[in-house]
């Protein structure tokens, strides 16, 4: 007799979801357990059976949770704006929204499919016009904030703004692009002087930023993007424009000190580290040679214990200083060089770059430890403008790519580290010493690196050439596209450039309708074709205005959704602080290792803020993470169309039923390793639900007895139970479906089917298959669903086994060993350890004289010497 899955699965979720049986009870007196997915982007593809992976896994989780006597909140959502819903509505002229529902329907009807006990009371999707107020309010309220660098904080603008009034720029002048100034000349400046001088410490800022632009997309890309749109044929080209930035640097090391507070993978902790990049040294200055204005070029340097060996410089191509100092001679073969490095991106021009390219700028600096020396500037595409200073000072015998530059542009190279130099690389050590290092201003000859270090830091502060300084590669967030498809930024411009935030009381501020979602033309998004849309009357004074035509990154929704879970009806505030407090830190949060970095840093980030204001109250927001493998198709490849090895999850359900799929995908392997995808594997597991199924049935009839189970039934079940449990808390769900198989196979040997034994079982089954398991409850003769039924206990004493081995030595060293039973006496122990055939050649004509027993694991025979 088959499990008849066609008709029970479908029987279970409609009973699920008539008694709301996974609905959280937000003000519950069990103990929480927040248990959270990373929401998928509706795609107009549908699920492939690497979604339901890691949502089986935490349904799994979840339903032990449950079973533990744990109040759980376990939601689904969707990361619904995005550039493909608009690239397809650019082709179709159908509007993003009706095919973004149309996707969700599709993914919230697989994903039901599969029996995942989500709470779908609590759905959201980021293009809800109430999540789109709050992720708005959440935008505001980090914009309509500074960074208190003395409190290492954030804090409301208006502080600082008090702070100016009363007092200047006192303490905040080197934070200040500008000369310092007064009380009485801040009230003195115009509104857009304020801004000005406002938008050098809010945590959102405009700025002139190079990006990669996509003229046929319209938008600009994210770096992470590149690569997937130029490889559908799209051109992407480095472009100076208005963007607006989070200024996330602020919290760089609160982002790398504070991991310490997460349980997360050691990959992801590494990544999230190197991503921030901190490192210690000289910020430096090399003035120019052809000035009298004092005018120099700032590098940073890890390694100023080198700075005798820098024999060129070379600035970024976008760096503000190229077209200041370029020689006339130059400039035409520069600005080329400018315009091929604007089509390449970051990638192109560092990982990706064999060969080093480059171009004189035909201009001087002067050493700063050596004035009498003159140092040409270059520039070359290896120098990133968001990096550093975007100069660096080239020090080609101590660094493989200047090596490599200096070699192709016969540049000198000169060593002053002690070390053997073979000619063909760059040589790297912080254990040797300096050489060739001395002036007449100062003098590193046979110092360690760390002392060569601190007497630099000592000469350029002396000498007004520079400060040590700690220097984070974490760069700001560009937080604006050129799109359609996404939330409205809302800030307005009045007439004389200066934005102005909309107050809550504006909020949400919803896309306007439009007919076409084509690119303005104006290197704006579609929304400046909004004409009714774009102008804004201030509701204080009348004045005019324009509304922001960038909208937000696809990041800023799933920055925060999280919160949104725990009280998505709220309409009068962004979370419950009662509730938050209740439920926060996320317990468990599972999702591709893809977002590794960026998601994970962004909802950090903004957490921070918000936490810094006092909206939340933890300082992160994710406690324990944990990361799916990749499920690759049959022939062990990326899932993909145009390899056509995509496996639809719907016809996996259709032909096997939902309980296979989930047994199946949890079986293939470790949950974090990458597996293929096996057919036969799906019809393998299909067939032990059937075991499973038959193991309660005498043909068509359910048969189980009310009989006293035997020593080995009890042992076998205990053994599972303890298994099982452990193994879905340790996300080992593989070896945990083992072990269920090997309880079946010993069941299924016999004939006896005690009721004492399989009901536990049905237990155990139930967060894997919790359909089969239900309807076996069911027939059990239990009128409530299982879902909060106590995980079966195990006993110690069913865990151990009738047989132990024990260890001889001899003279302590290991000689043998044997087997026995439990209960052995010492006398009988000490005689089988001297009848064990591998001990006899070691004690043969020999004298023991002590014999020690430790009872149940080893005999030590002391021979006389």
């Amino acid at each position: 007799m088959s499990y008849p899955f066609q008709t029970i699965e479908p029987k279970w979720q409609s009973f699920w979801k008539e008694n709301r049986t996974f609905a959280t009870d937000s003000h519950s007196k069990k103990p929480p357990f927040y248990c959270l997915d990373m929401f998928p982007y509706p795609s107009g593809a549908g699920l492939h059976v690497g979604h339901p992976e890691g949502y089986t896994a935490t349904d799994i989780l979840s339903r032990l949770r449950r079973m533990e006597g744990f109040e759980v909140l376990h939601p689904m959502g969707w990361d619904a704006f995005g550039l493909p819903a608009e690239r397809y509505a650019m082709t179709t002229g159908i509007h993003p929204r009706e095919t973004t529902k149309k996707n969700i329907d599709t993914f919230r009807k697989q994903i039901q499919m599969l029996g995942l006990s989500y709470d779908w009371e609590r759905e959201i999707s980021t293009t809800d016009p109430d999540y789109v107020k709050w992720t708005q309010w959440i935008f505001l309220q980090i914009y309509n904030s500074y960074y208190d660098e003395f409190e290492s904080k954030a804090k409301p603008i208006s502080v600082l703004i008090q702070h100016f009034s009363k007092f200047g720029s006192e303490k905040y002048s080197l934070a200040l692009s500008r000369p310092a100034f007064s009380a009485s000349d801040w009230a003195s400046f115009s509104r857009f002087e304020r801004e000005e001088i406002l938008s050098s410490f809010r945590l959102v800022y405009e700025a002139k930023i190079p990006v990669n632009w996509c003229e046929a997309l319209g938008t600009v890309l994210a770096n992470e993007e590149v690569e997937e749109w130029v490889s559908k044929g799209y051109s992407v080209e480095r472009k100076p424009m208005r963007q607006y930035m989070m200024r996330i640097t602020a919290y760089a090391n609160r982002l790398l000190t504070d991991l310490d507070l997460c349980e997360w993978p050691v990959s992801t902790l590494e990544m999230q580290r190197n991503w921030i990049g901190k490192s210690e040294g000289l910020e430096l200055r090399f003035p120019l040679a052809e000035t009298s204005k004092g005018e120099s070029i700032v590098v940073y340097t890890t390694r100023p214990d080198t700075i005798f060996g820098a024999t060129y410089l070379v600035l970024a191509p976008e760096h503000e200083l190229v077209a200041l100092i370029v020689s006339p001679e130059q400039k035409a073969e520069v600005d080329a060089y400018c315009k091929q490095c604007a089509l390449k991106s970051d990638l192109e021009r560092t990982e990706l770059s064999k060969e080093k390219t480059g171009v004189f700028l035909g201009s001087y600096a002067l050493s700063p430890v050596d004035p009498e020396i003159k140092i040409p500037i270059f520039i070359s595409d290896y120098v990133l403008a968001g990096y550093g200073t975007g100069a660096i000072m080239a020090v080609p015998a101590h660094d493989q790519r200047d090596f490599e530059f200096a070699k192709k542009f016969n540049l000198p190279i000169l060593p002053v580290i002690a070390g053997e130099m073979d000619g063909t690389s760059a040589f790297d050590s912080k254990e040797s010493t300096c050489i060739h290092s001395e002036s007449k201003l100062v003098s590193l000859n046979g110092l360690s690196y760390k002392a060569a270090f601190e007497t630099m830091v000592d000469f350029a502060s002396k000498h007004n050439l520079g400060k040590k300084k700690v220097q984070f590669k974490l760069r700001d967030w560009l937080f604006a596209r050129q799109r359609y498809w996404g939330e409205p930024i809302p800030i307005v411009h009045f007439e004389d450039g200066t934005p102005m935030a909309l107050t809550e009381a504006e909020l949400p501020l919803l896309l306007p309708d439009l007919e076409e979602f084509k690119p303005s033309g104006t290197g704006e998004s579609p929304l400046a074709l909004a004409k009714d849309w774009l102008g804004y009357k201030d509701p204080k004074t009348g004045e005019k205005a324009r509304r922001e035509t960038n909208t937000m990154p696809q990041w800023a929704g799933s920055c925060w959704y999280y919160l949104r879970y725990i009280d998505p009806k709220n309409s009068s505030a962004l979370i419950d602080p009662n509730l938050e407090k209740k439920w926060m830190p996320v317990g468990i949060y599972v999702g591709g290792a893809e977002h590794a970095v960026l998601h994970l840093l962004y909802s950090r980030f903004w957490h921070k803020v918000l936490f810094d204001l006092g909206h939340v109250s933890t300082p992160e927001p994710f406690q324990k993470l944990v990361h799916q493998g990749l499920i690759l198709g049959e022939d062990k490849s990326k899932m993909s169309k145009s390899r056509g090895n995509v496996v639809n999850p719907d016809e996996v359900v259709l032909a096997h039923g939902a309980d296979t799929l989930r047994l199946f995908e949890m079986f293939m392997g470790p949950f974090e390793m990458t597996k293929p995808w096996s057919a036969k594997g799906v019809e393998g597991v299909s067939r032990f639900l059937n075991r499973v199924w038959r193991l309660f049935h005498t043909g068509e009839t359910f048969a189980v007895q009310d009989l006293e189970p035997t020593e080995s039934e009890l042992k076998i079940l205990h053994r599972t139970l303890k298994k099982v449990k452990e193994d879905i808390q340790n996300f080992s769900f593989n070896t945990a479906i083992s072990q269920m198989m090997i309880f079946v196979n010993e069941l299924t040997a016999s004939e006896r089917r005690p009721r004492a034994v399989l009901e536990p079982f049905v237990l155990a089954l139930s967060p894997f298959a919790p359909h089969i398991a239900e309807e076996l409850w069911s027939l059990l003769g239990h009128k409530n669903t299982l879902a909060f039924e106590p995980f079966p206990k195990w006993e110690e004493r069913y865990l151990l086994d009738d047989t132990i081995v024990i260890a001889v030595q001899v003279n302590g060293k290991l000689r043998g060993e044997f087997s026995a039973p439990r209960d052995l006496i010492e006398a009988d122990a000490l005689l089988l350890a001297k009848q064990a055939e591998k001990v006899k050649p070691f004690i043969e004509g020999k004298t023991v004289k002590k014999e020690i027993y430790v009872k149940g694991k080893l005999v030590n025979l002391v021979l006389e010497s």
